[in-house]
């Protein structure tokens, strides 16, 4: 075996990608001892396997072997590091044996992912940028063609086509909802036309019903509410997205506050009843409160026949997660203690999703037991969703391949009342329970699963994989706030 295709060919990138990469909406957490332990034990596992089984390093880690060995590593890391409330669930022997290190991260369920991203790279946005401006300076562009080229267009490299590769080849996703960034709405990066354009793509592959789109609304910014109807009508979303911290004077708003209520209306006028609500990730200390999930339970309770959408499930990654607190006035808890307060029980009209959450999460295996059993307990096994916030973390196949191993251990479990993370539930969470709330024809489910031109372009590419296995967001603060202020100077 040898390496081939232009990614990483000495094999100097791991396949489960642990790094301090951010969203762009929270500063990047840096890497902690244990962390650096992980990648240390997983290079050096990965030179000694590839060497036993007669492969390059980098064809080893594009094994599913070379994932099993990566997290076999972190899983030793964060034992050594007395880390014991969760770990990912691999037989040693998954190292270096095809068929267990199949069995274990191969997987065959439906993945419907609730938030991808992409930036159009030939957008009006771009001609509006200050003199000098380089917006994602912080972007990998190794082996993008495009990085060569004059101006911007190394954008190029986070575009529809890498969207469309990272997310449909190089992972198991089978769907998407393409999401939007919080902005003015003369400076948006991605707009609906743009996104409809990406989804007229995936339609070229005959890939039918595959990605769904949002529209985006700032209700507190002027002319947001009056355009949903034309949104609704003419490109057919599938949910409206806000941010309830934004605010084009820099405040933000409750979702029962006047400008909330007017969407909400709006939304039930429309027949398009998911809202899909950032919560935590704060973007600073500016309308702090307004971040938080204490506004959730109570319009959840006073509009039933609307589904909120809490995308990351209010979660702060400056504070973390531990067992439930009902004082906490932010994270997750405050996300519970809304619903409880308000008699949204399991089962509601309230949906908790996982985006750059459980990104961030794979990382600590304690807060993750924590994160996702408060997330079943509470919220219920029905009404937790799937979203990877990628592009900005690369390819999601990572993401999956550790949640489809993650396994809250018994010690938590008993302790704190966590359920088992069974196959059943990770599928539910997965995927079928987004088909709730963006229901897909049955025809389609069918072409679905009897192939269409997207798998068998995938099996194709699968015969000889070239995953990048980087991450496209800041990893640093001086790469986030050089964002934040290439951000403010877009919108003033």
């Amino acid at each position: 075996m040898h390496a081939s295709g232009k990614h990483d060919p000495d094999g100097l990138r791991l396949p489960i990608k642990l790094d301090s990469t951010s969203n762009g909406e929270f500063v990047p957490v840096p890497l902690e001892p244990v962390h650096h332990h992980a990648r240390a034990l997983a290079f050096e596992a990965a030179t000694i396997n590839a060497r036993r089984v007669g492969a390059s390093r980098r064809d080893f880690l594009v094994s599913l072997c070379g994932a099993a060995s990566t997290l076999l590593a972190m899983n030793a890391a964060f034992l050594a590091g007395c880390k014991r409330g969760a770990s990912y669930a691999v037989p040693p022997e998954a190292a270096l044996e095809p068929a267990a290190a199949e069995n274990a991260l191969a997987g065959n369920e439906f993945i419907f992912d609730v938030q991808g991203h992409f930036v159009n790279p030939t957008g009006a946005w771009t001609r509006r940028l200050p003199e000098g401006a380089h917006p994602l300076g912080f972007v990998d562009t190794e082996g993008c063609a495009a990085a060569n080229e004059p101006g911007l267009a190394y954008l190029r490299c986070v575009g529809a086509d890498e969207f469309i590769k990272d997310i449909f080849l190089d992972s198991d996703t089978d769907l998407t909802v393409l999401s939007f960034v919080p902005s003015t709405r003369a400076d948006e990066p991605l707009t609906i036309e743009e996104a409809t354009a990406t989804a007229a793509l995936v339609e070229k592959m005959e890939g039918t019903h595959r990605l769904y789109l949002h529209g985006r609304v700032n209700p507190n910014q002027p002319g947001d509410v009056e355009d949903m109807e034309r949104l609704a009508r003419q490109f057919r979303i599938a949910a409206w997205k806000t941010y309830t911290q934004w605010g084009p004077e820099g405040r933000g708003f409750f979702m029962d506050d006047a400008p909330g209520l007017r969407m909400i209306e709006e939304a039930r006028r429309l027949g398009v009843r998911n809202i899909a609500i950032h919560k935590g990730l704060p973007f600073g200390p500016e309308s702090y409160a307004h971040s938080t999930c204490v506004d959730i339970g109570r319009v959840a309770k006073r509009f039933p026949d609307v589904n909120f959408l809490i995308y990351h499930s209010g979660f702060v990654t400056s504070k973390g997660e531990g067992p439930y607190d009902p004082k906490r006035s932010d994270g997750i808890d405050a996300l519970i203690t809304s619903l409880r307060e308000n008699g949204v029980g399991k089962g509601g009209n309230v949906y908790a999703e996982l985006g750059s959450t459980w990104r961030f999460l794979m990382r600590d295996p304690d807060m993750a037991a924590h994160a996702i059993g408060k997330l079943l307990a509470h919220v219920g096994e029905d009404n937790v969703l799937w979203g990877t916030d990628s592009i900005w973390y690369g390819s999601p196949q990572d993401q999956i391949q550790a949640f489809r191993t993650f396994a809250i251990s018994d010690e938590f479990r008993e302790r704190f009342g966590y359920p088992q993370l069974t196959a059943e539930v990770r599928a539910k969470i997965f995927g079928r329970n987004a088909l709730k709330l963006y229901p897909v024809p049955e025809d389609v489910l069918s072409k679905h699963l009897a192939k269409d031109a997207v798998s068998l372009q995938r099996e194709a590419y699968r015969n000889a994989p070239d995953p990048a296995f980087v991450t496209y967001g800041p990893k640093t603060r001086r790469e986030f706030f050089n964002l934040q202020q290439w951000s403010r100077a877009r919108t003033t």
